[in-house]
């Protein structure tokens, strides 16, 4: 028996770190997903997840896992998805330290993932974003921090790591108001910030005091903002902001709507514009947004001539196979 422990540490240490220099987004995620499901082995072996061995982690755990994810978590396929993939990646690690495993490496590596819906992207309409916009009162330290961190989430739309991520070097407010934002797979793009934005920066600036933390968003204890942190700030103001725009209470308030909104926001007549302003690695990433907007297909539709009806006249039925006909639809209604 091969205890799990050890490998996953050198997995973390040697493989994402060193050889493949993952991102520490990616190293998160990973970890999110082994902490789930060393979690779910643990409770479901009776065994501490320190005392886990690699053979116990076989296709039917993993299978298990992934319908706890659904049923009990309520994850998506998409989520569901994100964590099969780091177990693979894991195990593909393991196919060259402990070959005695092989065969039960290959049946977890030979489970396959699941279909996803390609859905409309839902997103806020403007009355609903200057809503949610207004709700913090700047009026004193939290709301300060709230309303500059809202603004600035919707204007550049950012993923909730690449904000809470964001440091005081990044900001230049002096002479023409800029991010540097730190996006998903290394790439770092560079974005105007509206005049309204860098005013609520500024304001946030003047009150966030000496932290000794380099992250321009910090909490009420002056340490980092968390990703859960934020998502609690969000729904707060969101439920706020419902009472003047009952449309939001409707809708389900997430970082990622906001980000969703921004796209929406611009010009999606040139998707490599949009692409570069939310840091997609692929054009086809930000197709998506084309089937929300209705422009798009607008000019499709003007775009082409519409085909001639043939012309002829309308004779009404007969009365009494009209009547025929009512009495007939009446009965099969009744029945």
């Amino acid at each position: 028996m091969t205890a799990i422990a050890p490998h996953v540490s050198a997995f973390f240490q040697e493989r994402l770190t060193l050889e493949r220099h993952a991102s520490s987004h990616t190293c998160d995620s990973y970890a999110y997903a082994f902490r789930l499901l060393l979690d779910y082995a643990s409770k479901r072996l009776k065994v501490a997840p320190s005392r886990l061995e690699l053979e116990q982690i076989n296709a039917q755990m993993v299978v298990g896992f992934l319908s706890y994810l659904e049923k009990k978590r309520s994850n998506g396929a998409s989520s569901s998805n994100v964590r099969l993939a780091a177990i693979k990646s894991f195990m593909r690690f393991m196919e060259y330290r402990v070959p005695s495993a092989l065969d039960q490496i290959h049946c977890i590596l030979a489970i396959p993932m699941k279909r996803t819906n390609t859905r409309l992207v839902r997103h806020l309409s403007a009355e609903e974003i200057q809503a949610l916009l207004d709700a913090p009162r700047p009026v004193n330290w939290p709301g300060i921090r709230d309303r500059a961190m809202l603004h600035l989430c919707f204007a550049c739309g950012l993923r909730v790591s690449e904000l809470t991520g964001l440091r005081l070097v990044d900001l230049t407010l002096q002479p023409h108001p800029s991010v540097l934002v730190h996006g998903k797979g290394r790439r770092e793009r560079c974005l105007p910030l509206w005049k309204q934005t860098a005013t609520a920066l500024r304001a946030w600036l003047a009150v966030r005091g000496a932290a000794s933390t380099p992250e321009v968003f910090v909490n009420a204890r002056r340490e980092p903002m968390t990703r859960s942190g934020f998502e609690y700030i969000l729904e707060k103001h969101a439920s706020t902001a419902s009472k003047h725009c009952p449309s939001l209470s409707t809708k389900r308030i997430s970082p990622h709507l906001l980000r969703h909104s921004c796209a929406l926001t611009q010009a999606t007549k040139d998707l490599r514009k949009v692409s570069l302003w939310l840091g997609h690695a692929h054009l086809q990433t930000t197709e998506i947004y084309t089937r929300t907007d209705p422009s798009i297909k607008l000019e499709a539709l003007e775009a082409v001539m519409a085909p001639k009806l043939r012309s002829g006249r309308f004779r009404a039925s007969d009365k009494l196979i009209a009547s025929l006909t009512a009495r007939s639809f009446m009965r099969r209604t009744d029945s």
